[in-house]
């Protein structure tokens, strides 16, 4: 798509039992020049103030490259009145061709009072045919798991990096998983903001001349920045979970020890700083030290090898974005089971 981009209209209001109506008014006004477009349905649900109009923003953007019907629901639970209203919009993208705008379309709704309920009613009845359902819930989930909804989604995405206590969200998340008889597959945006740094590690051992050391790693040191410790802490959770660590007890905040397979020690230390939630991660192999930097704002990875202190390589890779519309549109071009996630977290996951 190209990077002009107009959204059609911020949101009409429309009553509940006329959504689909307005929406076919809404096409028939676009005439020749609007294209309708949609590869999955793309729910949000948030309980933040204002959530409404902020995820309007972020789905505005997502749709240039991923179009979809987004269902975007602003709940207030805790709301003294009972209230349900809604609206639709279109945000659309002039082609690459510069002749027709490509068109995704919104359903708004803001639910407050024991009618945030209806949630897995509001969801059902606006999907999109037999297209992917993809769910992003924001915030914590709550006890107990609306058992009708998971049975409907393809992919959970939420953002562990916030949850104040990271065992009980998962057992919820895992419920859910249950309810949908595994169906459903878990996407952690925490795990997202690591993708290409865990890439930039994962290439250092393509050579098979590297695979030795893989065996003799002794040391991590990982640089967090505040807030993401639970970021660093699955990065060694991946590492753990790849080479066949095991955690060790005795961890604290800032040190977490393991044991390879042969029962030698490995320290991984973690270090506070301001920055990118992770803007240092060296691997210490004896005299050999890999090691991969983000720089505070750049957009890419200084990837470097050195023996002996002396630099033997250096190359520049791609950096991940921490905003959410970057870290959704990673995430929605990434498919598969997110396996290697699961294992990450269970290496760690009495540390998160």
């Amino acid at each position: 798509m190209s990077a002009t981009t107009e959204t059609f209209a911020t949101g009409m209001p429309v009553e509940i039992g006329k959504i689909e109506r307005e929406l076919k008014k809404l096409w028939e006004q676009g005439g020749e020049k609007m294209t309708r477009a949609s590869l999955i349905n793309l729910a949000v649900y948030s309980e933040a103030p204002d959530s409404l109009r902020a995820n309007t923003r972020i789905i505005a953007q997502i749709t240039e490259d991923h179009a979809s019907r987004a269902i975007v629901i602003a709940a207030d639970p805790s709301a003294k009145e009972d209230r349900v209203e809604a609206w639709i919009s279109a945000h659309c993208h002039v082609s690459r061709a510069g002749r027709k705008q490509i068109c995704s379309e919104q359903i708004s709704f803001a639910l407050a009072g024991s009618l945030a309920k209806l949630l897995p009613n509001i969801v059902f009845s606006h999907l999109d045919s037999d297209l992917p359902f993809y769910l992003w819930w924001q915030g914590e989930f709550h006890d107990p798991m609306d058992a009708q909804l998971w049975t409907w989604v393809d992919r959970l995405i939420y953002d562990s990096q916030p949850w104040c206590d990271f065992d009980a969200q998962m057992r919820l998340v895992q419920t859910a998983q249950e309810e949908a008889n595994q169906r459903v597959v878990l996407c952690d945006l925490n795990w997202t903001r690591l993708v290409q740094i865990r890439l930039a590690i994962a290439q250092f051992f393509d050579a098979p001349a590297a695979l030795e050391h893989l065996g003799s790693v002794q040391r991590v040191e990982i640089t967090h920045t505040t807030g993401h410790r639970s970021t660093a802490v699955l990065l060694a959770g991946w590492l753990a979970a790849q080479l066949g660590w095991a955690l060790v007890e005795g961890a604290d905040e800032t040190t977490l020890s393991f044991s390879d397979c042969a029962g030698e020690a490995i320290r991984v230390t973690l270090q506070e700083t301001e920055g990118e939630p992770i803007s240092r991660c060296s691997l210490h192999c004896g005299t050999t030290e890999f090691r991969v930097l983000h720089p505070r704002g750049a957009d890419l990875l200084e990837v470097g090898t050195e023996l002996d202190g002396t630099e033997r390589t250096h190359q520049l890779m791609p950096a991940s974005r921490n905003d959410p519309v970057s870290l959704m549109s990673e995430e929605l071009m990434r498919g598969g089971p997110h396996r290697v996630y699961l294992r990450a977290v269970e290496a760690v996951r009495e540390l998160l």
